[in-house]
């Protein structure tokens, strides 16, 4: 095992790719390698070879039939914390992903950031949400939530993992409401199981509030004075003191829930509230 310390930036990000990847998908490629930091495909290779044979001999191992490396039995991370955050972010800021910047740590002095939970989610369960979105395959499950708290069976076709309010969910398809829905992945209990491919119904393209988009129109508090919401409209970055917020329909709530917004409640003093959905009744369907 190589020093960790002593490696440049650039080769401790790919190496923390690596274990991301191996870790909670289970597999790793050269081609994915190649995607995430726009190597060639004889660097790709030189990169995984060099962390199998030097850096962490032992945790990787080839399976022909997958065509990818597996973590080992004896799998031990160097550079990831084990964190399902780690990973689920990777996939969050995949599109942004760039080795000029990765792994750089810019903090700055005189700055300090408030630590957020960390929710309990085992890499059985990523690994088994991500090959079944990946596969388009049906997962049998066992998930807990207010109306069961001990968990019920469940039958899902998942399609997308999404990060929102704190949280991460995977949207998928629930045979038993016939409908998409949101499942928190941190409320599965057990290692989901693959049970075939996805029914006809669970395609994505069905998913319609997923599919369709919406314009959230956040404004100031219209209960404050003119120089209350001209401020407010400043800290914001609105135009004519509205700023409009474009997603997905499925994602409406939790839009306005990152924004402090509980469009089933007023506060009653606007000082407290500050901002509010102004298009509120248009949007009501999407609104639970």
């Amino acid at each position: 095992m190589k020093e960790t310390a002593s490696l440049a930036w650039d080769t401790w990000a790919r190496y923390h790719v690596i274990e991301l990847l191996a870790f909670w998908e289970g597999r790793v490629t050269a081609s994915a390698l190649r995607e995430a930091f726009h190597l060639g495909k004889d660097r790709a290779q030189q990169v995984l070879r060099t962390y199998r044979e030097e850096v962490a001999v032992g945790n990787l191992v080839y399976d022909t039939s997958r065509k990818a490396w597996m973590p080992t039995p004896q799998f031990t991370p160097h550079f990831i914390r084990g964190h399902v955050d780690e990973y689920l972010h990777l996939l969050g800021t995949h599109d942004a992903l760039n080795p000029q910047f990765v792994g750089l740590g810019l903090g700055a002095a005189n700055t300090e950031s408030v630590p957020m939970p960390i929710r309990d989610v085992s890499p059985e369960v990523v690994r088994a949400v991500v090959s079944a979105a990946r596969e388009r395959q049906r997962l049998e499950v066992v998930y807990a939530s207010f109306s069961s708290p001990r968990g019920e069976d469940r039958v899902i076709a998942p399609h997308t993992l999404v990060y929102a309010a704190g949280r991460w969910h995977v949207r998928a398809y629930c045979e038993k409401n016939a409908a998409f829905r949101d499942f928190v992945l941190s409320r599965f209990r057990g290692v989901p199981e693959a049970i075939g491919d996805a029914l006809p119904a669970a395609a994505q393209a069905n998913d319609e509030d997923w599919e369709n988009r919406l314009t959230l129109e956040i404004i100031p508090d219209r209960r404050l004075s003119q120089a209350e919401r001209e401020l407010i409209a400043q800290d914001y970055a609105m135009e004519e003191h509205m700023l409009a917020i474009n997603c997905r329909c499925a994602l409406a709530q939790y839009v306005l829930r990152e924004y402090g917004i509980n469009h089933r409640h007023v506060e009653g003093d606007p000082r407290a509230q500050q901002i509010e959905l102004g298009n509120r009744e248009a949007l009501r369907q999407w609104l639970y």
